[in-house]
């Protein structure tokens, strides 16, 4: 049997990269997904998996708007007769700029998407996952939450409040029988991550993207969709609260330029 069979599952941040690679993961394991993003390719998320005998439909939407999470997850119902699966993965990255030039509206760009975002998508869900006592609700965070050095600040507070949210949320769904957890992916070539491979690129040094990590290479969306699916599945039935680094390795240590014995 799939891992997702009759079940129905909400994607945010759906257009490309992780996103779209989980919703189209969640759909080859039986689900009936709805596919959300802001971005104007959402539909050939959704018309992927209907070429490829899969159920979904393309919704557009901003994940920072509480009357667009709200319609979302109230359209999935409307369609689907409930939701079981919410994996809140829209996000920016708010660039890199010089920490001391950065203004509180560069601040409110990120937060609002990144955080405020994933507590919106987690409320609305909760709404509909409570009453029917379950559901899996899964969020993207980042290495970049865990410690400094992988993200521009707005970018790096934004994921650890998500951790922390995490967290909070899972104790104050406690008994409830919905589970919260959240991915920290390390570098993963999708489209927020372009400039970084593309500026490697036009240097001759892709080949040391992810050269810090005991893998010794960067990450694929199809990897992290893997884990986004572990989560939302009943395999990780006893899996609640935590924070999983899917990053070849590199929190595992503090990166230096050297290694020796």
């Amino acid at each position: 049997m799939k891992r997702l069979e009759g079940r129905v599952a909400l994607v945010t941040g759906a257009a490309s990269g992780i996103g779209r690679a989980s919703a189209i993961l969640f759909a080859s394991e039986g689900a009936k997904v709805v596919a959300v993003d802001r971005a104007k390719e959402i539909d050939e998320t959704a018309s992927i998996i209907r070429k490829a005998g899969g159920t979904a439909f393309a919704l557009t939407a901003d994940a920072s708007s509480e009357a667009d999470v709200a319609a979302a997850v109230d359209r999935t119902v409307s369609e689907y007769g409930t939701l079981d699966v919410l994996y809140a993965n829209a996000g920016v990255s708010g660039g890199f700029r010089n920490f001391l030039e950065l203004s509180a509206q560069d601040w409110m760009d990120v937060l609002s998407v990144n955080l405020i975002g994933v507590y919106l998508a987690i409320k609305h869900a909760a709404r509909i996952m409570v009453p029917n006592k379950k559901g899996a609700i899964v969020c993207t965070a980042s290495v970049a939450g865990l410690r400094s050095g992988a993200g521009g600040a707005p970018y790096s507070a934004s994921k650890a409040g998500v951790i922390s949210l995490t967290q909070l949320s899972a104790n104050l769904l406690g008994g409830t029988g919905v589970r919260i957890n959240a991915i920290c992916p390390g570098i993963i070539e999708t489209g927020m991550t372009k400039p970084i491979f593309d500026h490697a690129k036009s240097r001759g040094t892709e080949g040391k993207i992810g050269q810090l990590n005991p893998l010794r290479r960067y990450g694929h969306p199809e990897e992290i969709a893997n884990m986004a699916l572990f989560l939302a599945s009943d395999e990780a039935s006893y899996v609640n609260g935590q924070a999983i680094p899917v990053d070849g390795g590199l929190s595992t240590s503090h990166p230096v330029a050297g290694r020796w014995g």
